[in-house]
């Protein structure tokens, strides 16, 4: 596949995965918030609302401001952008698995900045895993599909 052809498959593919994790987001916005966890497959699957200030497992939620802003938001967006300039540098290397990857991260990590930009430093997380007391934390969309991959 011609590098061309495979950076315009990485930004497509980015982009319907920001677009699918915002639209998502909106949904349990409107849908979960102020609801109970709602439990699908013997409890296996949760769309449980959270809102999260702080990075995964809401670490550094704590931080006051300014450092909050650029540990949570601006370190992310220089990492996505060398992620992204490289991932443009080096398409010739990639096979489809590892370009869907990148996006996934690309994406899942934009969607984030998103939210912390135009919420008040909230990213909405909404869905969690596990068997009886072994889960994850909660996240959202393409975090999901890239634990899938």
């Amino acid at each position: 596949m011609q590098s061309k052809i495979k950076i315009l498959l990485f930004c497509l593919t980015s982009f319907a995965l920001i677009s699918c994790d915002q639209v998502t987001k909106k949904l349990a916005k409107t849908h979960l918030a102020d609801q109970q966890p709602a439990s699908y497959f013997h409890d296996t699957f949760r769309l449980e609302y959270a809102e999260n200030t702080g990075a995964a497992l809401s670490l550094g939620a704590g931080l006051p401001q300014p450092y909050n802003f650029i540990l949570l938001s601006v370190m992310p967006l220089l990492l996505l952008l060398a992620l992204f300039f490289y991932t443009v540098i080096h398409i010739k290397e990639f096979n489809w698995l590892r370009l869907l990857s990148f996006a996934l991260i690309f994406a899942g990590g934009i969607g984030n900045i998103i939210d912390r930009i135009f919420n008040d430093r909230h990213v909405t997380d909404f869905m969690n895993l596990g068997i009886q007391n072994l889960r994850t934390g909660i996240f959202n969309v393409p975090i999901f599909v890239l634990r899938l991959v």
